[in-house]
């Protein structure tokens, strides 16, 4: 390897670093401010988090389905989690109680993800997640996190004015990332570690005040007390069976086995080749194995993220070198506690800003699998039912659903995990008649044409 070609190695490693960072900080954050964690626990969980995010998107990409994918916290597993924890109170159980049901419900989740990979049951639900599974999903997934990075660029919380100052620096990071993107030359891949950098530097010269916005590594405990607690197991309660949240818990675990074949189909794709069913299978196993340690750990579930393939566009990182290298960084964030401190003052804001342009090309994703299906009055149906029905659910507050069973609040309110289930049930078992090129009533849709001689 030639120094120009390690240069471009080491560039491209902490794009991926500062992409994985940005993905994956925010969720331990989260959780642990849900289930009331202490500052130790949360500080753990953090470097849980580095560690096992960077050795599964490693292992993922040399013996799983050997893409560079991010293998990260699922965003369908999060909001489930957020929204059952949230719900603890009318539930009549105590977040440790609501924790400690949803560790079992993940670690039968990881082995069951597991076995569908070592016993090739993935054709069938390769078979079950087709096209227009794949198209809702994309199109929900781009949407709800697009929605999500808007939200934290403007650093906005319900009931509070959005800062002045931060949009600004948010917008100008935003504009300065799609500037670069579409640019010519090589700078152009670039324009994710510009876009941090620069709205770093200028956070810390504009807006750095001694109470900074809430970045990661937020917890103000001892490296030796987080150090402590780094291997406890099952931080949010101990495993127990409850039978409402041990069904949805499996059901989303299913549902996220879009993921992996979304991700992959959307990989062959972009690199005009196509995966073998080894790769899919191996893939699944890995999946289910990382779920398992994160049930075990108190981590939000990991599965391959189709949102980066809008990264893979954006930059055009399409070799391994680069993946694998920022992989090992994350790790060594994680194993070198002050590490991650320091990475963790990166203001939210502004990798938020980032992210928010770097994953449109997902959006051209979903368009892609739209434009080989037929448009059919059938086609059009199973699509656009799913995508209206998730955008209405997440533009509706989750206090709407307090009357339904506590059980399945969390899944109804859940916009991409519903849209999902609606597109499978959909593709698989109403409105068959459309797969063949035909619509509903068995005629296919045509422009009308104005004969205007």
């Amino acid at each position: 390897m030639n120094r120009s070609t390690s240069v471009q190695t080491l560039l491209g490693g902490l794009q991926w670093l500062f992409f994985m960072f940005a993905n994956t900080v925010v969720v331990p954050l989260s959780i642990g401010v849900a289930f009331e964690l202490s500052d130790a626990e949360v500080a753990a969980a953090l470097q849980r988090a580095f560690i096992l995010t960077g050795a599964a998107s490693a292992l993922q990409a040399l013996f799983g389905h050997r893409y560079p994918l991010l293998e990260g916290h699922s965003g369908m597993w999060w909001g489930m989690l957020l929204g059952m924890a949230a719900s603890a109170p009318s539930l009549g159980m105590s977040l440790p109680e609501v924790g400690g049901a949803l560790s079992l419900g993940i670690l039968t989740s990881g082995v069951v993800t597991f076995l569908i990979g070592a016993t090739g049951f993935s054709h069938i639900l390769a078979r079950l997640f087709g096209p227009v599974v794949t198209c809702v999903y994309l199109f929900l997934l781009a949407l709800q996190l697009t929605l999500l990075f808007f939200k934290g660029m403007l650093d906005y919380t319900p009931g509070h004015p959005v800062s002045v100052q931060v949009m600004l620096l948010s917008l100008l990071v935003a504009v300065l990332v799609i500037v670069v993107q579409a640019g010519k030359g090589p700078i152009r891949n670039y324009a994710v570690l510009i876009g941090i950098a620069a709205g770093w530097i200028g956070y810390s010269l504009w807006l750095a005040s001694p109470v900074t916005e809430a970045g990661g590594g937020g917890s103000s405990a001892g490296t030796g007390e987080a150090a402590s607690s780094l291997l406890s197991l099952f931080p949010w309660g101990t495993p127990h069976l409850s039978w409402g949240i041990f069904l949805t818990a499996l059901l989303t675990g299913l549902l996220n086995a879009s993921n992996n074949l979304a991700a992959i189909r959307g990989a062959d794709e972009l690199y005009a080749q196509k995966a073998a069913s080894g790769q899919f299978r191996r893939s699944f196993m890995l999946t289910g194995g990382f779920t398992v340690l994160g049930g075990a750990f108190g981590l939000v579930p990991y599965a391959p993220f189709t949102s980066t393939l809008g990264f893979l566009q954006t930059t055009g990182l399409l070799k391994r070198a680069p993946f694998l290298a920022g992989s090992a960084m994350f790790i060594v964030i994680g194993l070198v506690p002050p590490l991650g401190t320091h990475l963790s003052a990166m203001p939210l804001s502004v990798a938020q800003a980032v992210l928010f342009v770097a994953y449109w090309p997902l959006f051209g994703s979903a368009l892609r699998v739209a434009a080989g299906l037929p448009l059919t009055n059938g086609m059009v149906l199973r699509l656009a039912g799913p995508v209206v029905l998730g955008v209405s659910l997440m533009n509706i507050p989750a206090e709407a659903f307090l009357n339904l069973p506590p059980f399945i609040r969390p899944m109804v309110g859940n916009g991409l995990l519903m849209g999902v289930l609606v597109a499978v049930i959909a593709e698989n078992g109403f409105v068959r008649s459309g797969r063949d090129g035909s619509s509903g009533d068995g005629s296919p849709i045509r422009p009308k044409v104005t004969d205007k001689r």
